[in-house]
């Protein structure tokens, strides 16, 4: 029997479920006796949530916090797992427009787009890669969370306030991660295992992964070595349905004479590229962490880390297409188009069209298609991330001292994509659209045979993308104790760093051998999807034969100038920060000066690198004041006032293509200025019981330099002219917007090992500048990327000596997701639900089994209204299962 919950029934599920075992659980204690009152030292879940709560309401500034007290204890696979269940933190499993790929990667704050969200590891920056191409060229700065698993946390922190002894970089807050060190463990040695087998149920493939960690210190606690390596793979299949082309019928279709007989269709959109899309992949992320501690005496402590992550992630990417803009223009000759038989229309969308399944007499169909499909292989595709840091801490007095911090760390992301098209035959076919409430129906006779049109029968594309990304920085911080009992202490440092980024990327070239029918793939398959009314058992070929085409008729000699870039960033920054305290207030104030310097090098337009300059500096004065007012020993209320910053994307100040004759031209906007917000928050929290907390909050940004997408004037050197002209611009440009909203946090435990969590975020984030050429200012389309106005997260937990089990389920509604093939795209309302259960055999061994996406969602995107949908993507459900050792 199928089963369709909607998200309140399903959070309502988890919560009968969870009283059902509460009740049942009491009814075993007390079957158990009271024979004997012993001390129990809480462990896992609980005191992962007692650390959590006690460091959040002893924290000075608006920040959440999770620890974890033992590595596995959380149904997590990645550090952004962990991170969505904090109220006010968004996940996206993707990049960008991408779509979903069944794990979690980006982390946004508070209805931002997550490169507003600055991620630290350790207190300092975080080099990332993609390897997916749209996000490599994109030139993000968030930081990519498949990179980095779950078993790195020590504690992270979540800073939604800002302080001036923090990284500037994060306009909406910032995420702090920290590893566990050495000194830090109680015991001598310490070693962990975990041996995992990992069930993908759409792929149906099972996956091994490894993870250990060991630590040693000496007796003496003067010297600690902690070694961490990991080794995870997963199978992934999801199956999809995708509109890669949404269009206004005009005079440019009427091949046909469509258009001219029915009038009534100029103007309505069509899907003009339909498409059943599956997507294969084997992914491995392997890496570790080493941390080496050495304190020769209690003035003295030196920490040297070093840490690699790297995500193989070479693919494949299949995507049978049904092409109306075919049919109608006769492959854009202009006449002899075939008309659709029967159609329907629904307010500005084409929601069904037909065409006669054999070609109308009079026609000639041998340059039309009915379908065409596209079959890409990115073999070698990866990301990767590393860093080396030292870490120095020197008492130099009882009142005085000093830290500092000294490394580099590295990112790149790679792709090679090959692409090889094929056209099929006329044969009719139809589409009827359903809106977002289930795949749109496509039929497309003989689908099932490659049968190659007469003209025009094959195409092909390559590219290599890389981008490399790497910082080096040094900074130093001081403390002073000034001895007086409300200015407590002082905070002061200063920090240094260079990042540069620069994207390299190839064109590849296909022989004229290659475009030929005769030296086609020969490895002809079909394929099937899970998908409701998609197209099924449709002809394919395996990515290994199209691997074996590109090796033979694809090379790659050319440079793509335009789309290459140089940035380099010099940052000085310098704060003092006061911290106060009285009996009931406490908090801190004070401020962070930054100068950035900006050196972009545009790709140049030549067939030849000869980069367009531009150079800008910038500084920001960045106050902040954080209160803390203890109301009652329960009660404490919460003050902040920030002004923050964030620099553009790199893709955003970057990459450029420029038409001469038109003197047009699209790509990034060297000129922008950074992302600039005055924030202000106030919560309450109310700690009612051990383990439990409830609280509230409102935030408020107010961000004067917001980065949209525009037009605007700009002058370049005109090739065609040989001298400097005006061209018309589309690209990133500075607006203004906001953001406020509401935070809602419940945590409590019931007693006998029973807790429950709740919490909810409301976001209402826009633009408000309505910037020249942008949607906000053309169509009145004013949304934020990445703001979903409603989201919430609902759990319960069980735990006792021997056995533990946690069910979570997490919502958040439809939100701009950015822009793709001139079309905005927004990700529909999605929910999930993960669940996660051990045993403890003995002290060194426990059983575990952890579900992921175990609803089955189904993800959707829309164009500018639900009644155009952009795609529905299925992954299926995740489950894992293993043993983990200790000693």
């Amino acid at each position: 029997m199928k089963s369709n919950l909607t998200p309140i029934a399903s959070a309502v599920a988890l919560l009968i479920m969870s009283t059902a075992m509460s009740a049942h659980a009491q009814e075993a204690d007390a079957k158990a006796g009271e024979a004997k009152a012993q001390e129990v030292v809480v462990t896992g879940i609980r005191a992962s949530l007692q650390q959590s709560i006690s460091q959040k309401r002893n924290a000075e500034s608006v920040v959440e916090v999770i620890t974890a007290e033992d590595v596995g204890k959380m149904p997590d696979k990645n550090v952004a797992d962990s991170l969505q269940r904090i109220p006010g933190v968004s996940v996206a499993t993707a990049g960008g427009t991408e779509g979903g790929f069944g794990e979690n990667d980006r982390v946004a704050l508070r209805g931002t787009p997550s490169a507003l969200t600055l991620t630290t590891l350790n207190g300092h920056t975080v080099s990332s890669g993609d390897w997916y191409a749209a996000n490599i060229t994109g030139g993000g700065r968030s930081v990519s969370y498949s990179l980095l698993p779950s078993e790195l946390i020590g504690r992270v922190t979540v800073h939604k306030s800002s302080q001036a002894n923090l990284v500037e970089g994060g306009a909406a807050g910032s995420v702090d991660i920290e590893t566990r060190k050495p000194l830090d463990f109680k015991e001598n040695f310490n070693a962990i295992a975990t041996v995992e087998g990992v069930h993908s149920s759409l792929a149906n493939k099972t996956d091994g992964q490894f993870s250990g960690l060991m630590n040693w210190k000496s007796a003496d606690g003067t010297v600690g070595v902690l070694v961490q390596a990991f080794d995870e793979k997963r199978t992934l299949l999801r199956d999809g349905q995708e509109f890669l082309w949404w269009d206004k019928m005009v005079p440019g279709y009427d091949g046909s004479g469509w258009t001219q007989a029915h009038p009534e269709v100029l103007g309505k959109n069509l899907s003009l590229l339909t498409g059943t899309s599956q997507f294969e992949q084997k992914r491995e992320r392997k890496g570790g962490l080493f941390d080496l501690q050495f304190k020769p005496n209690s003035a003295w402590m030196l920490d040297l880390t070093g840490f690699y992550s790297k995500l193989e992630a070479s693919n494949v990417n299949r995507n049978m297409m049904f092409p109306p803009y075919s049919i109608l223009t006769n492959n854009w000759s202009g006449v002899g188009g075939v008309a659709p038989s029967s159609w329907t229309i629904t307010g500005n969308t084409i929601t069904s069209i037909t065409f006669p399944t054999t070609c109308p007499a009079g026609k000639d169909c041998s340059a039309m298609s009915s379908s065409v499909q596209d079959i890409a292989v990115r073999p070698g595709s990866y990301s990767d991330s590393k860093f080396v840091n030292l870490d120095a801490k020197y008492k130099a007095s009882d009142s005085l001292t000093f830290e500092g911090k000294l490394g580099q760390t590295k990112g790149t992301g790679f792709t090679n994509d090959i692409g090889y098209e094929a056209w099929n035959a006329y044969s009719g076919g139809s589409i009827s659209l359903h809106g977002l409430a289930e795949p749109t129906t496509v039929v497309i006779p003989n689908s099932d045979k490659l049968t190659f049109r007469s003209v025009g029968q094959v195409g092909g594309w390559a590219s290599k993308v890389t981008a490399n990304d790497k910082e080096t920085y040094g900074q130093i911080d001081g403390l002073w104790k000034t001895g007086n009992d409300i200015l407590h202490s002082v905070n002061f440092g200063a920090r240094f760093a260079t990042h540069d980024r620069d994207l390299s990327y190839l064109n590849g070239t296909v022989a004229d051998a290659g475009t030929l029918v005769a030296n086609a793939p020969t490895g002809v398959t079909t394929f099937n999807s899970s998908l409701p009314n998609v197209l099924n058992n449709t002809w394919t070929m395996t990515g290994a034969s199209v691997t074996d085409w590109a090796n033979k008729y694809v090379t790659f000699s050319a440079h793509s100038y335009q789309s290459e870039f140089k940035i380099k960033e010099d940052v000085q920054a310098a704060y003092a920060m006061a911290n106060f305290s009285t009996e009931q207030v406490s908090g801190n104030f004070g401020v962070r000066a930054v100068s950035t310097k900006e050196h972009v090098e545009n790709g140049s337009p030549n067939d030849v690198w000869n980069p367009i300059v531009t150079n800008n500096t910038y500084t920001d004065i960045l106050p902040s004041a954080n209160f803390r007012v203890e109301l009652s020993k329960d009660l404490v209320s919460r003050f902040a006032l920030s002004r923050t910053m964030a620099r553009p994307d790199f893709g955003q100040l970057a990459s450029l293509s420029l038409l001469d004759t038109q003197m047009t031209g699209s790509g990034g906007n060297p000129n922008l200025k950074p992302i600039r917000s005055n924030n202000f928050d106030a919560s309450l929290e109310w700690y009612f019981a051990p383990k439990s907390m409830l609280s509230a909050g409102v935030f408020d940004m107010a961000m004067d330099s917001y980065v949209t997408y525009g037009s605007f004037q700009q002058t370049f050197f005109n090739n065609a002219q040989k001298k400097n002209t005006v061209y018309n611009m589309s690209a990133a440009l500075n607006t203004t917007a906001e953001v406020k909203g509401i935070e809602l946090s419940y945590i409590q435990d019931l007693g006998h090992g029973f807790g429950v969590n709740a919490n909810y975020t409301y976001a209402d984030g826009k633009e408000t500048g309505k910037a020249t050429g942008s949607a906000c200012a053309t169509s009145g389309d004013c949304s934020m990327v990445g703001t979903s106005k409603n989201s919430y997260n609902l759990g319960a937990y069980f735990e006792n000596d021997t056995f533990s089990a946690r069910l979570q389920y997490s919502y958040r509604s439809a939100f701009l997701n950015g822009l793709d093939r001139n079309s905005a795209i927004y990700q529909d309302s999605i929910g999930t639900v993960s669940a996660a259960v051990s045993y403890n055999v003995n002290k060194y061994l426990t059983l575990t089994l952890e579900g992921k996406d175990l609803n089955d969602p189904l993800l959707k995107s829309y164009a500018t209204t639900p009644d155009q949908p952009r795609a529905f993507y299925k992954n299926g459900r995740q489950i894992y299962f293993g043993l983990r050792a200790k000693i």
